[in-house]
């Protein structure tokens, strides 16, 4: 799931090399921190969130065989 995260949103970005997704998880949910330059942030999070919202939803259809709730965060 982080190698989706980080195919997705490369080519999103300026700085393709300071994409970085950790992943947290517990015993109910798994949570991918995805971190980019401050200057890409706004391009991962799009117009009105339709860029994040697109990405947490195919990573939710890829994970849906988990049953563990996934969050991405986008810092």
């Amino acid at each position: 799931m982080k190698a989706l995260i980080e195919t997705i949103v490369q080519p999103l970005v300026d700085h393709p090399e300071e994409v970085q997704v950790t992943v947290e998880e517990t015993d109910e949910k798994i949570r991918y921190h995805l971190t980019v330059n401050e200057n890409d942030v706004g391009k991962v999070i799009g117009k009105n969130g339709r860029i994040a919202k697109a990405i947490r939803t195919v990573v939710h259809a890829a994970g849906s065989d988990i049953d563990k709730k996934i969050f991405v965060d986008i810092m």
